[in-house]
């Protein structure tokens, strides 16, 4: 088992976030491509706005590895339109792979078209374009209950309205690693939580995000049935280190 390929090397806090300046983050997010590069890591995920630098930086380097970033996010309130536009540009700055925020709020709120919508609009947009969409749950805002039937409506919907050959294309994703719990409860990828995904999400593959930060957790996620591993601590992951990253 090669780790590395199952792994997307993860830097998506901006520089407010961070408390730094907006030239200190893209160094970072410049270190995080060269890192991934130098170690053979699929993929990284970065923010929107660092996706046509560093798609420069990596077809300078004639690398292969992917890039990924994130969409609606964190919250992903936002409107279906919004959350198009955000993926056009990211689609013709470059990326590989688009993350999805779903709105959860919506479907915790019982309004399944408008979720439905988004995730078929969008998911389209990227199969057109030959890109993956991976679908962010939020699994820390979800009863284990909720967390089951979403997964399973998302894999419904993909079964009925795309073509089977698409499916590998279509992720359903844990955790964007910025929502707020409270009472320490986790706000990543738990190995309950994704087993509960892994049996509802059909043919559609799984990502665990934040919260794997062992060589060993790595090994286990990628035994229980995922496909990829978001994370902040892809180095430390490799070379079988404990991290101390939030994500």
């Amino acid at each position: 088992m090669n780790i590395a390929d199952f792994l997307d090397s993860t830097y998506l806090k901006t520089p407010q976030q961070s408390g730094i300046s907006e030239e200190e983050t893209l160094q970072k997010v410049l270190e995080l491509a060269s890192e991934a590069e130098e170690n053979n890591i699929f993929a990284v995920m970065i923010r929107p706005e660092y996706v046509s630098e560093i798609k420069k930086f990596l077809t300078d380097k004639n690398s292969d590895i992917k890039i990924g970033t994130v969409i609606g996010f964190h919250e992903g309130t936002y409107s279906v339109d919004e959350k198009l536009n955000e993926a056009k540009k990211a689609i013709a700055d470059g990326a590989d792979e688009l993350d999805f925020v779903i709105n959860y709020s919506q479907y915790l709120n019982g309004h399944l078209d408008l979720v439905k919508t988004e995730f078929l609009d969008c998911t389209k947009l990227c199969l057109q374009n030959q890109k993956i969409a991976k679908w962010i749950i939020e699994i820390a805002a979800l009863t284990d209950t909720q967390i089951a039937d979403l997964t399973k409506k998302i894999s419904m919907w993909a079964e009925e309205n795309f073509d089977g050959n698409d499916f590998s294309a279509i992720f359903v994703k844990s955790s964007t690693g910025f929502y707020e719990t409270k009472d320490g409860k986790p706000n990543g990828a738990t190995f309950e939580g994704i087993k509960i995904m892994l049996d509802n999400s059909g043919k559609l593959p799984v990502k665990a995000a934040g919260g794997v930060r062992s060589h060993a957790d790595a090994v286990k996620m990628i035994n229980l049935g995922v496909k990829r591993i978001g994370t902040s601590s892809a180095l430390s992951l490799l070379k079988d280190q404990s991290s101390k990253e939030e994500y």
